[in-house]
């Protein structure tokens, strides 16, 4: 259910807190498991490089996996994300964990996800995103979708959105230009 643009971007002006699913929106959802046992994702520098913007504008980012990761953990160390739920398919009960621990409202969170299992968390957030590659029925609930795919630059330009609906991306922007 996409927002007009008036009412997405007042939304987008009262998130405190960007959450995100790891797997099939930090990712493109495939996970090469070697012969050893060892894991290995791949993560798009622009989604990266967004994730440090959006701390550096004062939002607080943090990811919401269903699935247990050392190199999720290793990818939110990178980008300076201290919070990191990795709590198993029970997405609604991570969520609500997380926004208790941090005296948040629904309201004051973002969220991003691509799968059925971030449903439950869509239904509370105040506003919520999708990759263009998630599936029907979670692009259906989105207030927002992203043209790119997971893993492919969604989260870059939802965190551009949120930026620019707080007044701080023209000046981002500025840093590199003037």
């Amino acid at each position: 259910m996409p927002l007009p643009l008036d009412e997405l971007q007042a939304r987008a002006r009262r998130v405190r807190l960007l959450l995100l699913d790891v797997d099939g929106v930090l990712t493109d959802g495939t996970v090469t498991i070697d012969a050893a046992g060892g894991e290995h994702k791949t993560f798009h520098i622009r989604d990266g490089l967004g994730i440090v913007w959006a701390r550096r504008e004062g939002l607080d980012v943090g990811f919401l996996s269903g699935r247990p990761s050392p190199v999720t953990e290793r990818r939110a160390e990178e980008l300076g994300v201290r919070i990191v739920s990795q709590c198993g398919p029970d997405k609604g009960r991570g969520y609500a964990e997380l926004v208790a621990a941090r005296h948040l409202d629904d309201a004051d969170v973002a969220y991003m996800g691509d799968d059925l299992l971030d449903l439950p968390v869509f239904r509370r957030v105040g506003l919520t995103a999708a990759p263009a590659d998630a599936v029907e029925d979670v692009r259906a609930r989105a207030h927002w979708v992203s043209r790119f795919n997971g893993g492919r630059g969604a989260v870059r330009e939802f965190v551009e959105l949120l930026l620019a609906a707080r007044g701080a991306w023209t000046d981002l922007v500025r840093t590199y230009v003037d």
